[in-house]
């Protein structure tokens, strides 16, 4: 019968192996079964164990022995506690055993299906292979499985928790590129969820197996080769980062991967089933959020303008922005789809909106399963993350109905619900499921079509994916659109071509015919339209209403309200009595020695520590080496009650490495003794040890309830520093946890076992787990030492045996310094739970106030230092008013009358003035000649017919020219720049030159062509100055002489002045409508400046009168004045001018130094309080900023209009124009507002020869401009120099749909007629259409009533214009206003890396043989990220100084690692001398590290480093601090500190001209700034195209950097550019410009929409090096021979002043007979060598000699000044020849102020 039974099991088991085999079932079916069947048997065996264990542990008549029970203890029965998740080893077991199978599978899928697939996709890789596919030994674990009970029968669902750590190698080849690459290791982890659906009753049970990740995995390959593979045509556009979104998001929620078992099943249907439901989410509004946006610096704390962000899995969601509000109503409505319950979470984040970047104000998360239960859950939400604020939500459960009976109840409700959101709520959601399609017709030419449809409900349009190469295509795609009234809607179905131009056919399906289907569905074959005769397509579509029964709701809310219950805790009497004991730990004295040596005969030291046992506690101080007198100074706390009988032990140990640890001493104290004393500070003898002592600090802190006490509290513990790190609580929280209530139950239905955790900051409780209930009572107390209330935050979480998390509350400490006493006792909600569930606790705060903060007198005696020093707290504003206040000299009456002030700005106590001051004039006395200087302009327009001299083939063909002009007026000249081979150049170039009328005689022009070698002469031309001048403005062609042929066609003017104010205006709109090639803008004004004196200047620091200089500064020009002799009252009498490009925005400022480096003063002159004055003069004395109060300057100002007579050379729109203009049919006109003019930019212009200035145009009243034509006649119309006296009629420039001037244009084809030339940075605004946007028209046309009375006319507004524009917005073409950038633009940062130095480096270079060490030759290796940096070699040194920096942009990733590799340069393998690495999150969070870092993997060696994060400002008034810190910064690596951050965001470009062919441009944009270049993609055809790409680039000087920004056609064809100063940002709000720009070189209406934002690095290092506190360099040798000081500056030429010596080193008796001599270098023939004269028997000469070299600013740059102080030696003298030598950079020398100071003198080491 055994032998029956035996063979029975074997048949079975064998059987459907046979049957497998003969239906030819797969073969992963088989490895399923046996697998399922296996979990199957492994659990039934378990649990029938677990239960007999507990029947033998229970059953009273059977025996239990000790081996019995302990072996129940360890079989427990599920019913015990069993988690939810559960660990299933044997599937492991069965998938390591099973993985080489599964390998062969994968093999054979790769190779038979994959690789064709890819080589069919593309014709570049049709040559792929793979040459080979080990899936490894590591096989994929399930670290365990949940299975879900509460959902549909008809499925199986669970959550499978893998973890893969695989060695996978997979090499594959493209052979027809050589190119080989492949995987190296794969890391997947995650949850994953799988879902066995449709259970059938047949083999395999299971009909699919679908399979997704709810959130997003954790998924890391290792590539091999992957940069040859990319270089493949057609794959090239990917990335590796690319690469892992595409496969991490290819098993993400919504995506699924569906496997079906058996045939014939809907997998489109299993893929996308229809989702669990629909949540209506209803943000209503938010309460108490955090103010993030201050003023006036920070002193005043504003509001905030918040937005929320709402996520759920891919779907995301931004309501609008409220501004300045902490509590906003959003009153907004959203719906989102719910595929997976439980698992999805509602995310909501809150944030401030600013211009640069948002700022954080919480978050808050949900699990939809709790909203799925309850239906409605409608809750304040406490945000996290944040010190305030929670938001107000109501969500809802939209179920899925099959039948359309309740449909019209539902659009009855939704006609309730309100929403300030543009989507109206939806009645239904509509699945459509695309199958496929049939017999579709072919392309032309007979080929076969690649289909893809194009789905579309209303105004929301889907794609499926593209079927290739068939007219037969099968697509299993499903689509979900939300449905807001079926009756009304349609879906359309157009069936395309991939290039999605050709129609294979098109569908129409209403929604109203889904209505009266049964249950909702339609599942049919559609012929399709516009297609073949036998075309169609099937399509499922399934239509479901959205319902939510309310009166359920309602009922349901209704009985989850329970009984009243109490309203406070009922705490034990002893509850917040304990106190807090600080034990300070100073020192030790005279203690035992415990160390012997030579084996006890000498005594040596100990290495003590001290143990601390209290209440216990016991604390551990740390091991000080080798010291009978050790010193601790460590604190530790403890928290106690003071009940009697307690003790504090201590005992002093000696550590010791292999034995036990020697005892040298204990101490016992009672602690009712420190209570009494309070506090105990004294030395303690040691017991039990022959002698030590020891040195404490005890203290029972008092507690107080009153909050004004906390900040003695934080001053005090801001100032204690200890050595073990420990920071002095600043109060003691107790709290009591009594009860909770309404918890949710499991997702089994049961009542949670429930138990609280307690945590603030790194200190954590735990409460006892209560039987099962949902209204535990733990009634237990808690206390937490608090380091500081105003940012602690306590958190109780409340879990069922602690894995499944059933609710928490966050309590912020400084709730409670707002509560009576301090004290909160209530019923809290709790988040993360049921909206019922509370939580009834006592949270009682008690503030340590230590004995120090009880006296006024200590507390008073250290008082907070202020931030900054008051003087620089001062506005800007406010400095620069008294700058300009006028101050009268003290008992003298005059005619000039100062401002009137009120009382309190005036000096309480007069200055004591002598009396000789009665004596000072009221005015200055100028020279006669002052102001009677002119201004020279010359227009260097165009030339013809020159003289052709490059000849071809040897000078048989004759070639062109590459002419240039070079201009010569007195001692100045200009040069322009090269046209190249063009015998008819044109330049269009501009220079303005201030002269005295009798200065030069003649204007010298000569033009040459540019060779390699010797340039050609191709002309010259004399004018008479004297006819210039007699004419003021002469236009015409002038003959070059001593050629044979050529004419030269300038523009000469001798600008007229005025001193009347209106001239101002016209003058601006003279310059604004002139542009020209080199850049140059017309210079509007004319600034005169005498600076006579100065009276009652403070002394120098010596006691000593200053010897004092003045320094004049406006914009990038400055000048100074001679240096008077010692005085206070010092007199210069020099004149001084500056041309102004924009009066109004100009400002002077005026420095007085003593010797040019002691400052005694300045002045700040804004321009435009000139404008003010009579006849534009000012003459009367200044008040000096930063001086005595007595300290004055006398100076004379006068301003002179520049009045060009260009607008009176250019004819006016004629009538006959303006007509035609008005004449245009209306949809083709629109006009334009300005709302925003852009300024020109500024350019270089030559200030009488002296220096160069830079001030931007103003182009407020130009409206539109165009280019002229290159037609030779229009060229020289359009360039004739000269503005227009436009009226506001003329301003009002109509554009048509493309921003197209049809009247200027029709005005640039007539041949008299002249066009307005524009500048290339004009601000293009785009099209508005509405009526707001006309009213903003007639605004700007007609301004208000106080500009008419300024000289600008008021021109009433016409009816008809505004009629013909509101015809013109139903055509127009209509383009978005600014940028919409990612929310991350903006947001990279800078890390700048200072190398310093290092020490104690390991020695690698051996010396004979390795028997001597030698030396090191080290440099270092900087990576972060993908950027390696490289510091230059140190010869022979261990100690090396590199002193180099480092900067580079990247986003804020606290991961990511900086590190740093040290190597010896050897000739041929570097040898390794350490590493280190340091978290880019931690440098963020200190935003400034200085340290000594210790190297890794080597014996010894540290590296100095500092490391900051560059805080970023968008405070214009912060660049010229970091532009002075940033010069006072020099390094070896010749690096420049940048200035600010720019980044720029490219969004589209329209109107583009088309190519020569006539196509349309493939347009891509190149953005170059300085040495840093980007590209962007290069887009399809289009005219618009449109990148939306973010770049970044480091800005050394906004005030002079440019930005161009070049379109081309494929690289390779110039379609327009864009120059953009970045000095134009400075006077923008936020430094952000966000609007259209006009194009150079290409069409009038051609446009590019960018965003620009500069940020300014605000660097603390430049801060604390300008304070004299900048890092250390250890290993600087400081000089031993001397200093000598040396002033640089450059005006006209070069001047090195040699002043003195000091502190020279000899060891001569006699003295030193010493001189200098200097050279600036390279100078191989030593012209340049200069010396001073001998200074005899003197160690601290003194020499004040000057000298000067004729070079420019560029060259002198260029140069390193080498100075040596020499002995002048006679013959026989021994003494060495140089004393000390110094060599200057000049490139680093600022010779716009100058330099003056000390250097140290260096030994001559040669």
């Amino acid at each position: 019968m055994s032998i029956l039974w035996t063979f029975g099991k074997c048949l079975t088991a064998l059987l459907p192996v046979y049957f497998a085999g003969y239906y030819r079932v797969s073969t992963s079916l088989v490895v399923f079964g046996l697998m399922v069947y296996s979990g199957w048997k492994h659990t039934r065996e378990s649990k029938e164990a677990r239960l007999k264990s507990a029947i033998r542990l229970l059953s009273p008549d059977q025996e239990c022995s000790p081996s019995s029970i302990s072996k129940s203890k360890r079989d427990l029965p599920a019913w015990v506690n069993f988690p939810d998740v559960e660990k299933v080893e044997w599937l492991n077991k069965v998938i390591q055993q099973a993985w080489p199978y599964i390998g062969q599978y994968l093999e054979k899928l790769l190779t038979e299906t994959i690789a064709p697939s890819i080589r069919a996709s593309s014709a570049h890789l049709q040559t792929l292979a793979f040459t080979k596919i080990d899936f490894g030994d590591k096989a994929m674990k399930v670290v365990g499985v949940k299975a879900h009970t509460e959902n549909d029968k008809g499925q199986v669902l669970l959550d499978v928790y893998i973890s893969y750590v695989g060695n996978v190698e997979i090499n594959v080849e493209v052979k027809r590129y050589f190119c080989k690459a492949g995987v190296k290791g794969i890391q997947l982890q995650g949850m994953m969820r799988v879902i066995l659906e449709p259970l059938i009753g047949d083999v395999p049970i299971v009909g699919a197996v679908t399979m997704f990740f709810i959130r997003r995995p954790k998924l890391d390959i290792n590539w091999t080769g992957l940069t040859n593979l990319l270089d493949i045509p057609g794959l090239n556009v990917m990335s590796d980062s690319m690469i892992m979104d595409a496969i991490a998001s290819f098993l993400v929620l919504p995506n699924r991967l569906t496997v079906p078992l058996v045939p014939d099943l809907p997998v489109a249907q299993l893929r996308s089933p229809l989702p669990r439901g629909v949540v209506r989410i209803h943000l209503i509004e938010a309460d108490e959020l955090a103010a993030k946006d201050n003023y006036v610096k920070g002193v005043m704390a504003g509001l905030s303008d918040p937005y929320a962000l709402i996520r759920v899995g891919p779907q995301t969601f931004k309501s609008h922005h409220k501004d300045n509000t902490a509590s906003p109503k959003w009153g907004e409505m959203y719906e989102v789809i719910i595929h997976e319950v439980p698992g999805q979470e509602l995310e909501v984040e809150v944030y401030d909106k600013d211009p640069d970047k948002d700022d954080f104000l919480g978050r808050t998360k949900m699990d939809l399963g709790i909203v799925r239960k309850c239906k409605v859950v409608d809750e304040w939400l406490t945000l996290k993350n944040t010190e305030t604020g929670r938001v107000h939500l109501r969500l809802e459960w939209l179920a899925l109905q099959e039948s359309a009976e309740k449909l019209e109840q539902v659009l009855k409700r939704n006609e309730t619900v309100f929403s300030k959101t543009a989507d109206p709520p939806s009645a239904a959601i509509l699945a459509v499921y695309l199958d496929k399609a049939e017999a579709l017709p072919m392309k032309k030419g007979n080929k076969e079509p690649s289909p893809m449809v194009q789905l579309s409900v209303q105004d929301k349009t889907r794609e499926s994916r593209t079927s290739w190469n068939t007219i037969n295509p099968v697509w299993e795609d499903a689509f979900t659109f939300f449905i807001q009234d079926p009756h009304k809607q349609d879906i359309d179905i157009q069936v395309k071509d991939n290039d999605r131009v050709q129609t294979l056919g098109s569908l129409s399906i209403p929604l109203s015919r889904l209505l009266e289907c049964p249950q909702l569905s339609l599942d049919h074959w559609f012929q399709l339209k516009q297609s073949g005769p036998a075309s169609r397509m099937h399509v499922n579509t399934v239509l479901r209403v959205l319902w939510m029964d309310e009166d359920a709701v309602a009922s349901s809310m209704e009985a989850q309200k329970g009984a009243q219950q109490a309203l406070h805790t009922s705490p034990d009497p002893s509850f917040a009595t304990e106190g807090v004991l600080r034990i300070h730990l100073l020192e030790a004295q005279n203690l035992v020695p415990k160390d012997n040596l030579m084996g006890g005969m000498v005594k040596g030291k100990s290495d003590p520590y001290v143990t601390i046992n209290v209440g216990g506690t016991t604390f551990k101080s740390h091991v000080i080496k080798e010291n009978l007198n050790p010193t601790w100074n460590e604190m530790y706390e403890v928290v106690l009650t003071d009940l009697p009988g307690q003790d504090i032990s201590l005992e002093v140990l000696d550590k010791d490495m292999d034995m036990k640890d020697d005892f040298m001493g204990r101490l016992k104290i009672n602690l009712n003794d420190i209570i009494k004393s309070q506090h105990t500070d004294m030395w303690f003898t040691l017991n039990g040890v022959k002698h030590g002592r020891i040195h404490l600090g005890l203290e029972w802190l008092p507690t107080e309830t009153q909050p004004e006490k906390l900040q003695q509290v934080l001053h005090y513990q801001s100032k204690s520093a200890y050595l073990n790190k420990a920071i002095p609580a600043a109060a003691l929280l107790f709290v009591y946890l009594e009860a909770a209530r309404d918890l949710p139950f499991k997702k089994s239905g049961k009542e949670p076992k429930v138990g609280a955790e307690l945590l603030l900051g790194g200190t954590g409780y735990k409460t006892t787990v209560c039987e099962r209930t949902s209204s535990p009572q733990w009634n237990e107390a808690f206390h937490f030492l608090v380091l500081d209330p105003r940012k602690e935050e306590l958190m109780v979480k409340l879990s069922h045996c602690w894995d499944f998390s059933l609710g928490y509350v966050v309590i912020p400490m400084k709730e409670l310094l707002s509560q009576p006493d301090l004290l909160l006792d209530q019923w809290l909600s709790l988040d993360g739970a049921s909206p019922q569930s509370q939580i009834l606790l006592r949270a009682q705060l008690k503030v340590l106030c230590p004995k120090v903060t009880e006296s006024p007198k200590e507390y008073t005696e250290m008082p907070a230092l202020p931030k900054t020093p008051v003087k620089e707290t001062k506005p800007e504003k406010e400095s620069v008013q008294k700058s300009t206040e006028t101050a009268v000299p003290v008992t003298i009456t005059s005619s000039v009358t100062a401002p009137e002030k009120k009382e309190s700005e005036i000096p309480s106590k007069a200055p004591d003035v002598p009396s000789l001051v009665d004596l000072r004039p009221l005015n200055t006395s100028p020279d006669p000649n002052f102001g009677t200087e002119g201004v020279l302009r010359i227009h260097l327009l165009e030339a013809q017919d020159l003289v052709p001299k490059d000849n071809l083939m040897g000078g048989m063909v004759k070639g062109k020219s590459d002419p240039y002009v070079k201009i010569s007026i007195g001692g100045t000249s200009f040069k322009s720049h090269v046209i190249k081979e063009n015998l008819n150049p044109t330049w269009n170039e501009m220079y303005e030159l201030v002269l005295v009328s009798a200065s030069a005689s003649e204007v010298l022009v000569e033009v040459y062509d540019k060779d390699i070698d010797k340039d050609d002469f191709l002309g010259r031309l004399h004018i008479s100055l004297s006819e210039i001048i007699q004419a003021q403005y002469t236009d015409q062609w002038f003959t070059l002489n001593n050629v044979k042929h050529g004419r030269l066609h300038l523009v000469l003017e001798w600008l007229t002045k005025s001193t009347q104010a209106d001239k101002l205006q016209q003058a601006l709109q003279t310059q604004s409508i002139n542009s020209y090639q080199n850049k140059a803008s017309p210079a509007a004004a004319l600034l005169f400046l005498l600076v006579e004196r100065a009276h009652a200047l403070p002394m120098v620091k010596g006691g000593k009168e200053p010897k004092a200089g003045a320094e004049l500064v406006l914009g990038d020009t400055s000048y100074k004045t001679k240096v008077c002799d010692r005085s206070t009252s010092p007199e210069w009498h020099e004149a001084f001018h500056f041309l102004l490009h924009d009066p109004r925005e100009d400002t002077l400022i005026i420095k007085l130094f003593s010797g040019w480096d002691q400052a005694l003063g300045s002045v700040v002159l804004p321009i435009r309080e000139l404008l003010s004055k009579p006849d534009l003069l000012m003459d009367q004395w200044q008040t000096l900023d930063g001086a005595l109060p007595e300290s004055q300057i006398l100076l004379r100002a006068n301003l002179k209009i520049l009045v060009s007579k260009m607008d009176r050379k250019i004819e006016k729109p004629t009538e006959k124009h303006a007509e035609q203009s008005l004449e245009k049919p209306a949809e083709e006109i629109m006009e334009r507002p300005s709302e925003k003019p852009m300024e020109k930019p500024a350019v270089d212009t030559f200030v009488g020869g002296r220096s160069e200035g830079r001030a931007p145009a103003n182009v407020e009243q130009l409206k539109q401009e165009v280019k002229p034509t290159p037609r030779l006649d229009e060229l020289i119309a359009s360039t004739v120099p000269g503005g227009v006296s436009i009226s506001e009629e003329t301003h009002r420039v109509p554009v048509t749909d493309v921003n197209r001037d049809s009247s200027l244009e029709d005005l640039s084809k007539e041949p008299h007629s002249v066009p307005i030339v524009g500048g290339a940075s004009k601000v293009m605004e785009p099209i508005k259409t509405t009526k707001s946007a006309a009213d903003n028209e007639q605004h700007h046309l007609n301004p208000p009533d106080e500009h008419s009375e300024k000289g600008q006319p008021k021109v009433p507004a016409s009816q008809p214009v505004a009629e013909k524009k509101t015809e013109v917005a139903n055509s127009a073409y209509f383009l978005p206003q600014h940028t919409s950038p990612d929310p991350s633009f903006g947001t990279h940062g800078v890390l700048r890396v200072h190398l310093l130095e290092a020490q104690n480096l390991v020695a690698m270079d051996s010396l004979m043989g390795g028997m001597v060490k030698g030396k090191s030759d080290p440099y270092v290796k900087i990576s972060i990220g993908g950027t390696t940096f490289k510091s230059h070699v140190i010869k022979e040194n261990l100690n090396p100084t590199w002193n180099e920096m480092y900067e580079m942009i990247l986003s804020p990733d606290p991961n990511l690692e900086v590190k740093f590799e040290l190597y010896d340069k050897d000739i041929d393998s570097d040898d390794f001398l350490g590493r280190l690495k340091v978290k880019l999150g931690e440098i963020i969070s200190s935003q400034y590290k200085d340290e000594w870092l210790a190297l890794n993997d080597v014996k010894h060696g540290r590296l100095h480093l500092v490391l900051e994060w560059l805080p970023t400002v968008t405070q214009n008034d912060k660049l010229q601090q970091v532009l002075q810190m940033q010069s006072a910064q020099s390094y070896q690596n010749k690096a420049s500190p940048s200035a600010s951050l720019l980044s720029i965001f490219i969004d589209r470009a329209h109107a583009l001209p088309l190519k020569k062919s006539g196509k349309e441009p493939k347009a891509g944009a190149e953005l170059v700034l300085g040495e840093s270049s980007y590209k962007t993609k290069m887009c399809d055809r289009s005219t618009s195209p449109q990148w939306r790409e973010v770049f970044n680039f480091l800005v050394h000087d906004p005030r002079k950097d440019i930005l161009v920004i070049k379109l081309s056609s494929g690289w390779d064809q110039p379609v327009g550019s864009l120059v953009l100063p970045m000095r134009d940002l400075l006077s923008q709000p936020d430094l952000l410009l966000d609007q259209w720009w006009s194009l150079d070189g290409a069409s009038p209406e051609s446009q590019i929409l960018l965003r620009a934002q500069l940020k300014v690095l605000n660097s603390k290092m430049a801060a604390l090096m300008a304070l004299g506190t900048g890092p250390i360099l250890s290993n600087k040798q400081v000089a031993t021979t001397g200093q000598i000081r040396i002033s640089l500056s450059h005006q006209k030429k070069l001047i090195v002043a040699i002043y003195a010596c000091r502190g020279l080193v000899t060891s001569s008796k006699e003295g030193l007979d010493t001189y200098v001599s200097f050279i600036l270098l390279p100078d191989k023939s030593k012209i340049t060598k200069r010396k001073t004269a001998v200074k005899k028997k003197d160690l601290n000469p003194e020499f004040n000699e000057r000298f000067e070299f004729d070079m420019s600013v560029e060259d002198a740059r260029q140069r390193v000044l080498s100075v040596c102080v020499k002995h002048s030696s006679s013959f026989m003298s021994r003494d060495k020849d140089v004393i000390g030598q110094v060599q200057i950079d000049l490139a680093q020398v600022d010779f716009l102020s100058g330099v003056t100071e000390w250097f140290d003198l260096k030994e001559d080491n040669n």
